[in-house]
């Protein structure tokens, strides 16, 4: 995954979450796209697919474990990162969607920028 040339999706009902993410990414020459819904997140993956999605625990209109599951039907090899304030990453069902492959990372809220850059890198194999 290059920058400028694969796009990822911002999944998350916080706009201002969304912002900062987007900014990030972008800052670095990676592309996004934002998604404030499960419903969004959905119509987007289908109609064009994503390799690496920042997914929000809790949104207004379903689980983010529920929407990880949609998303690893939709296309099994995405990337998918859990991003919580709820959640710690010690958390059962964390650890368990983790050891699944359910989702491939987690970030707690608030998050460091560095730590979002670390995935990009991994995923880049840099």
């Amino acid at each position: 995954m290059s920058p400028g040339k694969t796009t990822s999706l911002i999944v998350d009902d916080e706009p201002d979450m969304c912002w900062v993410l987007h900014h990030v990414l972008t800052k670095k020459g990676f592309d996004a796209l934002v998604a404030l819904t499960a419903r969004e997140a959905l119509d987007l993956m289908v109609s064009s697919g994503f390799p690496l999605v920042f997914l929000d625990a809790k949104l207004p209109d379903m689980e983010g474990l529920d929407l990880a599951k949609q998303i690893r039907l939709l296309h099994p090899g995405t990337c998918i990162v859990m991003i919580s304030g709820y959640f710690y990453k010690d958390d059962a069902s964390v650890q368990k969607a983790l050891e699944s492959g359910l989702i491939s990372g987690f970030m707690s809220k608030p998050f460091q920028n560095d730590e979002v850059l670390g995935i990009m890198e991994t995923l880049n194999g840099a």
